[in-house]
Order: structure tokens, then sequence, then C-alpha cells
């Protein structure tokens, strides 16, 4: 595989791609309605990341970002960003041909995400751009694209869906503050006590959220989930202020969301 490849970031494609399944698994939707919407997803996902390269590249306090793009300008990155935008706008084409609302989202979404790389010091509340920007309006748009609405403009969201999508969103929300927290990013900023306390709130909120909801809907298929804010709270058993830059802590989260992609991708299928 060539060096270069490690640039467009793949193996963070699970961060937006997991919604989108879990909407298509939850409603019964035909996979295959929706391969467009996916695609395209997957390509905007590494405009984001490659953009979000292109604003650390500046910073000499981003070592794992200057690590990964050594050997590249910045306008090399760029021009990845900007292909894969490209790309990924002509995969989302046909489905907004046909529903023009998608396109709506759509741009919201971009909004967001350019809102969040450049000004990614803001504590909690680009957690919360992040959640609404790869969790909920993706889950929202393959509902749309499947024109399961109401009102003409919102989704129809089922009972079950509701739990399962606040379940995803807490989650999220506390992994996050573990990875901008290796990352040097807003919570570092905090101190050792005071980011412990927001990341114990945030697991033991997501916790009894994904009980409620397993109890509640009684999709125990997702209950491995809930591993991650037990995890998440062992690591911050005690204040931690040893945490930027420790990649290996990073790799295995990661890789810990591909294997979850990886599950639900067979939920799908099956």
């Amino acid at each position: 595989m060539s060096k270069g490849f490690r640039l467009l970031r793949l193996d963070y494609l699970f961060s937006v791609l997991i919604p989108c399944f879990l909407a298509i698994y939850l409603n019964n939707y035909d996979l295959q309605n929706n391969i467009w919407i996916l695609a395209g997803f997957a390509f905007y996902a590494i405009t984001g990341n490659t953009l979000n390269d292109v604003i650390d590249m500046t910073d000499p306090n981003e070592k794992e970002t200057l690590e990964r793009v050594e050997g590249y300008g910045r306008k090399e990155i760029f021009v990845l960003s900007i292909a894969s935008f490209i790309i990924g706008t002509a995969c989302f084409m046909k489905s907004i041909l046909i529903n023009p609302l998608l396109a709506v989202y759509l741009v919201i979404i971009v909004f967001l995400v350019i809102f969040y790389c450049l000004f990614k010091s803001l504590v909690i509340i680009n957690h919360v751009i992040l959640g609404v920007s790869h969790i909920v309006l993706p889950w929202f748009m393959i509902k749309i694209n499947a024109r399961d609405i109401i009102f003409g403009v919102l989704p129809s969201l089922t009972f079950s869906e509701i739990f399962i999508l606040a379940t995803i969103i807490s989650v999220a929300f506390t992994g996050q503050m573990v990875h901008e927290m290796i990352d040097g990013d807003s919570l570092s900023k905090l101190k050792p006590k005071s980011s412990q306390l927001v990341i114990w709130i945030a697991s033991i909120i997501s916790l009894i959220i994904a009980i409620i909801s397993f109890l509640v809907t009684q999709y125990f298929v997702f209950l491995p989930i809930i591993f991650f804010p037990l995890g998440i709270m062992y690591i911050f058993r005690k204040p931690r202020n040893n945490l930027l830059g420790r990649s290996s802590l990073k790799d295995t989260g990661i890789l810990l969301g591909n294997l979850m992609f990886a599950y639900i991708i067979v939920l799908v299928i099956a």
C-alpha cells in the first residue's frame, strides 16, 4: 500500500457510516437504494479528514498530523480534499435530483464540518456539532432518501430509533472527548480533575441511556456498545494529564470503532 494512502485516513470512515447503516438496519431499508448516499458520505469523510489536516499542518504541536503528512505540502493535501469533495458530491447528485430536500441537509453538514475544523478549540460546543454532522444528519438523510418523512421536511423516527440514536450520540460524544484529550484539543485545555469529572458524567449518562435503550427496544444485538463508556470510565478512574500524543490509545479506539462497524455491516447483510 502506498505511503500516501494514509493521507486519506480511511480508518475514520466508520464515524459517519455507522449511523447510516444503523438507520438502514433499524428500518429494514434496501441497502442498494442507499449505495450512492453511503458512497457520498465515505468521500465526504475523506474530505473532512484531509481538510482538518490542512489546517492542523500549521500547528507545530500537531505532531501526529505532521508525521503523517511528512513530505507533502498543504496544497497537495488540499487537492485531495477538493477531489474527494467533488467525487462525493457527484455520488450524492443522483439522490438529490430525485429528492432535492437532501441537498439542504447536505449543505448543513458541510457547513458544520467546516466550522468544526476552523474552531476546534471550542469546548463542548464542537462535540455537539460533530454529533449533529456525523450522526444525526446522516441518519436523517437515509430516512429522507426513503421518503420516510413528516411535515414534508423532517424524518419520521420510530420509538426504537429515538432510543438507539440517543445511545449512539451519547457514546460517540464521550469517545470524542477522549480523542480530543489525546490530540490536545478543546477538552484538554481543562484541568485534569475537571476533564475527569466531565468525562465521567458523560460516560455515566451514556451508560444509563444505553441500558434504558436496550431494555425498552429489546435490541440486545447492540449490547457491545455499553463496553465503550465502561472502558472510558476505567481509563479516567483517576485524573489524567498524560494522554497527549498517546497514539496507541487512540488507535485502539479507532480499531474498536471499525470492529463495531464491521459488526453492523454483518447485521445489515444478514
